[in-house]
C-alpha cells in the first residue's frame, strides 16, 4: 500500500463527504426550528393540533429511517393521483426524510427542554407583565436550549453517521466512494479511511459542542 493509493482513495472520499456534509447542514438547519414548531404544537391548547403532532412524532419515531428514506426516494411516485406531482431528484427526497425523521427527535428533546424549566419562571413571567410571547422567547427559550444541548449534540452526531444511509438510495457520498474502491481493489483500506474521515467529522462537532456546552455554563 503507497502514499499514492491512499491519496487516490481519498479524493473522492472527500468529494463523497461533500454530500455528507451539505446533508448534515440541511437537516440541522431546518429539522431543528421545525422540531421547535413540533413541540409547541404537542403543547396546545387546541386539541386536534396537539393530536396531529403527537401522531407525526410518533410515527416518525416509530417507523425505521431506512423505510422513510425509501418511501420518500421510491413510494412517492407511486401515489395515486398524486405521485406524478412527487416525483423528487434523490438527494431532494432523501432529505426530506431526514428533516422530517430528525424533526420529530428534536421535538422530543425540545419537549424535554421545556418541561425541565421551572413552572415559576412562567408566573414570574406574569408578575412582571410580559406577554405569552416575550415569555417564550426570553425567560423559556434560553432555558429550554441550556437544558437540551447536550441531547442535541448527541443527536447531531449520530446524524453524521446516519448519512451514510443515502448509499441505500444510490446517493454518492463518502461510503459510496468507500465501497467501490473496495470492491475495485479487494481490500478494506478504503473502509479504514471512511472511518478516518467520519471520525474527523465527528471530533469537529464535539469540538463545536464542548465550546456552545462551556460557554452556555455547562462545566
Amino acid at each position: 500500500m503507497s502514499i499514492s493509493y491512499l491519496w487516490d482513495i481519498t479524493i473522492p472520499m472527500l468529494q463523497g463527504a461533500k454530500t455528507t456534509i451539505l446533508l448534515f447542514l440541511l437537516v440541522i438547519l431546518l429539522s431543528i426550528p421545525l422540531g421547535f414548531l413540533v413541540t409547541l404544537m404537542m403543547n396546545s391548547r387546541v386539541k386536534p393540533v396537539s393530536w396531529l403532532a403527537h401522531g407525526y412524532v410518533y410515527v416518525m419515531r416509530g417507523t425505521p429511517l431506512l423505510l422513510q428514506l425509501l418511501f420518500f426516494c421510491f413510494g412517492l411516485p407511486m401515489l395515486p393521483v398524486i405521485g406524478e406531482y412527487l416525483v423528487l431528484d434523490r438527494f431532494a427526497a432523501a432529505g426530506l426524510a431526514f428533516i422530517l425523521n430528525y424533526a420529530a427527535y428534536f421535538a422530543e428533546i425540545f419537549r424535554g427542554g421545556l418541561l425541565a424549566v421551572d413552572k415559576g419562571q412562567y408566573e414570574a413571567a406574569q408578575v412582571l407583565g410580559l406577554s405569552r410571547w416575550q415569555t417564550l422567547t426570553r425567560i423559556i427559550m434560553p432555558q429550554m436550549f441550556r437544558v437540551a444541548l447536550p441531547a442535541v449534540s448527541n443527536e447531531s452526531i449520530t446524524l453524521v453517521k446516519d448519512t451514510a444511509l443515502l448509499y441505500a438510495v444510490s446517493v454518492p457520498e463518502l461510503l459510496h466512494f468507500a465501497y467501490t474502491a473496495v470492491n475495485r481493489d479487494f481490500t478494506i483500506v478504503p473502509f479504514v479511511v471512511a472511518g478516518v474521515v467520519y471520525l474527523l467529522m465527528i471530533l469537529g462537532l464535539t469540538v463545536l459542542f464542548k465550546a456552545l456546552e462551556r460557554k452556555f455554563k455547562f462545566e
